[in-house]
């Protein structure tokens, strides 16, 4: 054993005496052929690399554009055109250091051509999952150096990794939803479970799993028909990032120098890092105001714009100057790189107001033209929905174009959570309940597109959604209206179980490790309060699967109102409608329904996609306390009379039947030649009159005799 480590090390000797100059890092470690766009920058780093002279053996496609180095000498950036006449194979790169010579070989591969970059619409519903709390798949992954899992420590790692996730697949797909999004997965080298202090842009976290194993996940999750989602933050990294201990350019941060220090810090052993407000002391440190506003506010002064931008989010997580255009192009390229190598389906960007404006229009563009479908959500937490309208790509709002496709709607977040348990009132001064839904939705006349918009009841941030000891009717209507309302709805994990509570915010998933005593994964392992949430979630969840209006049609609301304290909404598209009711009262509630015929049109009933009860929609509609229905609409024949062939000829022929809507019998009677009438479009004359004196059956279906 002795002698087979001994070799090694005699041979990185002789390299590193003979070789000179050390490629400690290289990043991307690859690249792809056939890119779009044919620019490529490499990274290098190592001691004094600068220094060396750099060449590249003649390869087919392929030049050096440009060389430039920064401030620190050990790191060198190397631009690349990379045409589309060049091959996948292997770049060698030489450095000399006078008669000293190294070699360092790059791979071009081939495109990835496996399903993925699909971006993600309002026909999906995404589900936010932290990694580490969901389910542990691989307990040898659990330590890393000297930080091992602590359940009880609610801020440090408790186990959970890709290969949890992936085991529970079928459990997600079950569940009805069809994209994932995972809080971020690269790696954080310290103790934080929230994965947002990376170290590392091109790993992910050894506990989560290895780079490969992320991308059999996806793979996985594709084989099942879910998107995945990937978590970005391009805003700040982690103290322990690892160019922390060897800073590149002397403006890589904002507030370089403060950098330096935390650098330095991260480097102490664990015990004289101090407590973790320790890097609020940090001497010369201007951290962040949050005054997000100021980047919209047309009287905001300069300054209010530049500490929000410029100072830092925390004493933990150094503020990245995406100014600098070798780090611009890094992070960029570092998006890129996941999207081909692991083939997400799309971004998640946190912090989004906090990074330079001009950096996130460029990556939102060079994004956009290398994966046209692909669709980034960026993160901006505003109470108001006007904010998501400015940030949203194609605003009139806005003088600058973000380029940004998706924002996110906290107002309306905000807005349920604190007004769905209150009765709805319309009055002036006393504004409460589904009213103040419909009041965030009725502002949509800011958001250029409504339909790319993120709807959330709760996240990782947000305290949950429901409490302990609340009725599941609190969830079932937050639910409805959160499906059914016009946006791109997620879900956080455990909401389907109506997980609650300020414990429960980031709490583990019950039954995702072999400990624990039950598994919400099952219905036997939930409990019954669990299993009438969870039963409800799923069926309304599956049935948005295949609903047309809901996941392109058009939204129309009517604003509740005093009399039946109820918020009626449809999403219709051209061929079927989605009448939507939630009372927001204590009381049964009768509807009258001639306010909504504009939508209800010709249909006379609606079956509900829950419980399938179905719903007379031509009379006053019953709704319990607190009720919901979802109702798909349609037009029943509960009566139909068989004419003969002079008769239906002479009706055609008259044209009485002149922009009725016609539909097949077919399902309803089993045969298919059979047309149906909905009764009130047939215009009363002659035998009709005769035949169905007023006020008639609900529909008239004329067919051949023989065939009904």
């Amino acid at each position: 054993m002795k002698a087979r480590h001994f070799l090694p090390f005699l041979l990185l000797l002789w390299c590193t005496q003979v070789l000179g100059v050390n490629v400690e890092r290289m990043d991307p470690p690859f690249w792809y052929t056939g890119m779009k766009n044919h620019e490529v920058q490499i990274l290098f780093y190592g001691q004094g690399i600068a220094k060396a002279e750099i060449g590249l053996e003649e390869y087919p496609g392929v030049r050096i554009k440009e060389t430039a180095g920064v401030q620190n000498p050990n790191y060198l950036f190397v631009y690349l055109e990379v045409t589309e006449e060049a091959p996948q194979g292997t770049l060698k790169f030489t450095f000399k250091e006078g008669k000293k010579k190294t070699v360092q070989t790059f791979r071009l591969r081939e495109r990835n051509a496996k399903p993925g970059a699909q971006g993600f619409t309002s026909a999906d519903v995404l589900y936010l999952i932290m990694p580490d709390r969901f389910a542990n798949g691989n307990p040898g992954n659990d330590v890393l150096g000297e930080w091992g899992v602590n359940r009880q420590n609610g801020g440090g790692h408790h186990g959970g990794d890709l290969k949890g996730i992936q085991d529970h697949l079928d459990y997600l797909d079950l569940l009805g939803i069809t994209a994932i999004w995972l809080n971020p997965v690269q790696f954080n080298k310290g103790n934080a479970s929230h994965g947002y202090a990376i170290s590392d842009y091109y790993q992910v976290d050894p506990r989560l799993g290895s780079n490969e194993e992320y991308c059999a996940f996806i793979d996985a999750a594709h084989g099942k028909n879910l998107k995945v989602v990937m978590d970005m933050i391009f805003n700040h990294c982690g103290s322990s990032h690892w160019w922390m201990q060897d800073i590149p350019d002397s403006n890589w941060f904002n507030q370089n120098e403060v950098a330096r220090k935390v650098g330095k810090m991260a480097s102490q052993p664990r015990p004289q890092q101090g407590q973790r407000g320790g890097w609020r002391r940090i001497e010369g440190l201007q951290t962040t105001t949050h005054y997000k506003w100021s980047l919209m506010d047309p009287h905001a002064p300069q300054s209010e714009k530049d500490v929000l931008v410029n100072g830092w989010f925390s004493g933990g997580m150094p503020d990245l100057n995406q100014k600098n255009r070798h780090l611009a192009t890094y992070l960029i390229q570092n998006s890129i790189w996941w999207i081909e190598y692991a083939r997400i389906d799309g971004i998640r960007m946190d912090t989004y107001p906090y990074a330079d404006y001009d950096f996130m229009v460029r990556w939102c563009k060079e994004i956009e033209d290398e994966y046209p479908d692909f669709n980034i959500v960026g993160e901006g937490w505003y109470p108001r929905n006007s904010a998501a309208g400015w940030w949203q790509g194609g605003s009139a709002l806005n003088a600058s174009d973000s380029h940004l496709k998706t924002v996110m709607d906290f107002d309306l977040t905000f807005t349920a959570k604190e007004e769905i348990l209150k009765e709805s009132n319309t009055s002036e001064g006393s504004e409460a309940g589904l009213f103040k839904l419909y009041e965030c939705i009725a502002q949509d006349f800011l958001i250029p597109d409504p339909s790319y918009v993120l709807t959330f009841l709760d996240n990782h941030d947000i305290a949950r959604f429901m409490e302990p000891g609340e009725p599941a009717w609190k969830l079932k209507q937050g639910l409805a209206f959160l499906l059914t309302t016009r946006g791109i709805p997620q879900i956080y994990y455990g909401t389907e179980i109506a997980m609650g509570g300020r414990d429960a915010l980031r709490a583990d998933f019950p039954g995702g490790w072999a400990e624990d005593p039950r598994s919400a994964f099952t219905p036997e392992g939930r409990t019954e309060y669990e299993n009438e949430c969870w039963d409800f979630a799923s069926k309304l969840l599956n049935w948005r699967r295949t609903s047309g209006p809901v996941a392109n049609g058009k939204l129309v609301h009517y604003t509740p109102d005093n009399a039946t304290k109820c918020y009626v909404y449809a999403r219709t598209d051209s061929q079927n409608t989605v009448l939507v009711i939630l009372n927001g009262s204590d009381k049964e509630q009768t509807v009258p329904m001639e306010r909504f015929r504009e939508v209800t049109r010709n249909y006379n009933i609606g079956r509900d996609a829950v419980t399938g009860e179905v719903v007379d929609i031509t009379r006053p509609v019953r709704i319990s306390p607190r009720g919901v229905y979802v109702l798909d609409l349609a037009v029943s024949f509960p009566e139909y009379a068989v004419f003969d062939e002079g008769l239906i000829d002479k009706i055609e022929a008259q044209g009485w039947l002149a922009e009725i809507l016609k539909r097949q019998r077919d399902g309803l009677t089993g045969h298919p030649e059979a047309m149906a009438y909905p009764y009130n479009s047939v215009l009363w004359a002659g035998e009709l009159k005769r035949s169905f004196p007023a006020p008639g059956p609900r529909a008239v279906c004329l067919c051949r005799p023989g065939r009904c």
